[in-house]
């Protein structure tokens, strides 16, 4: 694996999905969990001191030799202690439960620029960075930027709630800096387990998620591309279901000429959402500092509760996001 991907690289290689057709009934496979089922062994991980100090002392090395992240490849990132989690890590993320959380590392302790460096390292050992909008910003600050006046604003820089979604990258990772003073939890769900649900409840609505949706790309298209993109939710290729699901955009869609969203649609949206957020299907989790959520963008969609931030600006709500592109 080489240094970060491109963009454009990033999201055809997310959004080439194989696909032979529709499921013929439920799809049974690891990533079809239902949150209420999970035990905490099988997505939880607390790092130990060996893994901690294999890490820190990667990014040291780096940030003393003054390497820029961007210059950082696979063939820089020697973890020889981690490297065989990293790979059961990297496995469950792309082909199994599609969950991964990791505890334990000291960000007061290293400060933010250590931390960044060894979570941007930890990354390249998964998979490879890529860029979170066209501007290629590599290493996203998840922050409360106050900016809830602005028309079509990514809520990621609000406190506001979000909807379930999911990015175009193969996984999405989370890093805890600072967490909020009250609320914030991060939700999500097995998009394969929503679609089995769907299934059983509304087989039209299931059959929905394989026609050709049009989503909103909020104004971040280039010069003379279209302010909507086509693609069908879900791609099934005869063992796993991977779906891309952004109800937020899809509903926004019809702002631009010439975009219809039927009734039958729009009823999918909603209903997609709200069997997504039913308790016996979700995950909470409440990132503490020094938790790494890593998902995976093709069977888990994610979400986020509004939160109340501290007075203290260095104590606000901090997460630093990663986009990795596996193959």
């Amino acid at each position: 694996m080489a240094g970060p991907v491109t963009f454009d690289e990033q999201r055809i290689s997310y959004f080439t999905r194989p696909s032979i057709g529709r499921p013929d009934g439920a799809v049974v496979h690891e990533a079809a969990w239902r949150g209420a089922d999970l035990d905490v062994d099988s997505w939880m991980f607390v790092l130990t001191d060996r893994e901690i100090a294999d890490l820190g002392g990667l990014a040291d090395q780096l940030l003393e030799a003054g390497t820029d992240m961007a210059a950082i490849d696979h063939a820089l990132v020697d973890l020889p202690v981690l490297r065989q989690r990293v790979e059961g890590w990297r496995a469950a993320l792309y082909d199994g439960l599609g969950v991964v959380l990791l505890r334990g590392i000291p960000v007061r302790e290293w400060g933010d620029e250590k931390t960044a460096m060894a979570y941007w390292c930890l990354g390249h050992a998964i998979g490879r960075p890529g860029p979170q909008n066209p501007n290629g910003e590599l290493l996203g600050h998840v922050i409360d930027y106050r900016e809830t006046d602005r028309p079509l604003v990514r809520l990621y820089r609000t406190a506001a709630d979000i909807r379930f979604h999911c990015d175009a990258a193969d996984i999405v990772g989370l890093l805890a800096v600072r967490t909020a003073k009250e609320g914030g939890e991060s939700r999500i769900a097995s998009s394969t387990a929503i679609y089995n649900e769907l299934a059983r409840r509304r087989p039209d609505l299931a059959a929905e998620l394989f026609e050709t949706f049009q989503i909103d790309r909020r104004n971040e298209e280039a010069q003379g591309e279209s302010p909507v993109f086509e693609l069908s939710p879900a791609a099934w290729d005869g063992e796993m279901l991977r779906v891309f699901w952004h109800s937020d955009y899809s509903r926004s869609a019809d702002r631009h000429g010439g975009v219809d969203i039927s009734p039958l649609r729009r009823e999918l949206i909603e209903t997609f959402d709200a069997i997504g957020a039913e308790p016996e299907m979700r995950l909470d989790m409440e990132l503490s500092e020094g938790d790494i959520q890593f998902i995976s963008n093709h069977t888990v969609v994610h979400s986020r509760g509004a939160y109340v931030d501290h007075d203290d600006p260095a104590e606000r709500r901090h997460l630093l996001r990663l986009w990795l592109t596996v193959n």
